[in-house]
């Protein structure tokens, strides 16, 4: 056996964060959750492709040779949404039997009159009617103006004038944004449940006696945050990589820049919300000593989590309301706030660096003072402290 070496305040940190890593990255439950959380990205990504390559399609029989017909259904298909193949039919016996097969939705032959008719199994649906009767007469049309001596009509194209051209894009970057807070939330609940569980386990065992031998309360808890962190931030950022580069290798997103931007500026606040809230999770689990106590101590900081997920939700149907302003400025709420923000566009550069500015200020703070409550609080073993209690006993 090799002879322990001494280590230095910033090698025992990474030793206890290598530690953390090691550990959850074999349990069960972090295993699943990030196999759930990609199972459920690459399904939303599945089911997009679907929606949109499912535009409506109609195949269109025609029967002889009708040259002029053929363009006509295409265009017309594109004017009314409608993805249109013509399918070419020898006679009228061999119209009747593709509709009566399924191999058209319906078939043009040669009516009692100059007018084409329409050969359909039982009905001809709204969109079926709409591209053969428009091709129709367009055709018809065309062919009176002729005998009539009329190359060509002047008819004024009707210019589209949108009030809001950028709707649409706007919407896909405040919901990559709303799925990207979402998942903020849950990944911040998920580590800081095992942050907490990981203290409690050691206070109850009595393995933190033997931990504090060697290392500092805030080593400990510095260890914890940043090994926790460093895995957080590497589940983060491969369920942004997969979802992203999903959506643009199958072109579901009109804005690519845009999208990539946002998951950039979420799993950055990732990184802030998690040193705050990991802090906080970490300290009010050092208050007691048994995983049953657990919840009363972590539901202010849960409801917190909560609330800041509602104001951020509704932040993205009012991104340049008060409410979402103001709650993007306070440190715990504007994690989940500020992003939705950012892809909607209703924020300066100045603001961001603000929020995040005060973001900084407030981890500083919960460390330095949770820190206090932590060193005090952690070698009770014995029920629950009370925080004024850890407070006054850190400073004794």
């Amino acid at each position: 056996m090799s002879e322990p070496r001494d280590l230095s305040s910033s090698g025992l940190v990474r030793l206890v964060a290598a530690r953390e890593i090691s550990t959850r990255i074999r349990d069960r439950s972090f295993i699943i959750s990030s196999v759930v959380i990609i199972l459920l990205i690459v399904g939303s990504i599945a089911f997009q492709v679907v929606l949109s390559s499912g535009g409506e399609k109609v195949r269109v029989g025609v029967v002889g040779d009708r040259t002029a017909l053929q363009p006509a259904l295409v265009a017309q298909g594109k004017a009314v949404g409608v993805d249109v193949t013509v399918v070419g039919l020898a006679d009228e016996a061999a119209a009747r039997s593709a509709v009566e097969d399924g191999d058209v939705d319906g078939a043009l032959v040669d009516g009692a009159d100059p007018t084409p008719e329409l050969v359909v199994q039982e009905s001809a649906d709204a969109s079926l009617q709409a591209v053969v009767q428009g091709a129709v007469s367009e055709l018809s049309l065309g062919e009176q103006l002729a005998r009539a001596g009329i190359s060509k009509l002047d008819v004024p194209q009707v210019a589209v004038t949108p009030l809001e051209p950028d709707a649409e894009q706007n919407g896909q970057r405040i919901a990559a944004a709303i799925i990207g807070v979402s998942l903020l939330y849950g990944l911040l609940i998920l580590f800081g449940q095992f942050i907490a569980q990981g203290v409690v386990e050691e206070k109850s065992s009595r393995v933190v006696e033997l931990l504090l031998a060697t290392l500092r309360p805030w080593q400990l808890l510095a260890g914890k945050i940043i090994g926790l962190g460093v895995l957080g931030l590497a589940q983060i950022v491969l369920i942004v990589v997969i979802g992203v580069g999903g959506a643009l290798a199958f072109d579901i997103v009109d804005v690519p820049g845009d999208v990539v931007g946002t998951a950039v500026s979420v799993v950055l606040w990732f990184v802030l919300g998690f040193a705050f809230y990991a802090s906080i999770f970490a300290v009010a689990a050092s208050l007691v000593s048994r995983q049953e106590d657990l919840g009363t101590v972590l539901m202010p900081t849960s409801l917190l989590l909560i609330a800041s997920l509602v104001i951020g939700l509704q932040a993205a149907g009012n991104p340049g309301g008060a409410l979402a302003r103001v709650t993007s400025f306070v440190p715990g709420l504007s994690p989940m706030v500020m992003p939705v923000r950012q892809a909607a566009g209703h924020v300066a550069a100045w603001e961001v660096a603000l929020s995040a500015v005060l973001m900084l200020v407030a981890v500083a703070l919960v460390v330095r003072l949770g820190g206090r409550v932590y060193s005090a609080a952690l070698l009770r073993t014995s029920g629950k402290t009370k925080l004024k209690d850890a407070f006054r006993a850190e400073r004794v």
